[in-house]
């Protein structure tokens, strides 16, 4: 969970960069950049979070002993 917080701050700082860099258009190779990996970190946290609060059954194979 604590890298999906890392990826979900990430996506908010180059957010913020995008932002501050823009002009009011996205014609700058550097807020296009900034805006992809929005997207990136973004769907990075939400895949770890997902992954990180998933309860799996125990896959282990129980043998019976005689």
């Amino acid at each position: 969970m604590g890298i999906a917080v890392i990826s979900y701050v990430a996506a908010i700082a180059c957010a913020m960069t995008a932002a501050f860099l823009s002009d009011g258009t996205a014609t700058s190779p550097a807020v296009v950049n900034m805006m992809t990996s929005v997207v990136v970190f973004a769907a990075a946290g939400i895949v770890l979070h997902v992954i990180s609060s998933t309860n799996l059954p125990s896959l282990k194979i129980e043998r019976e002993r005689t």
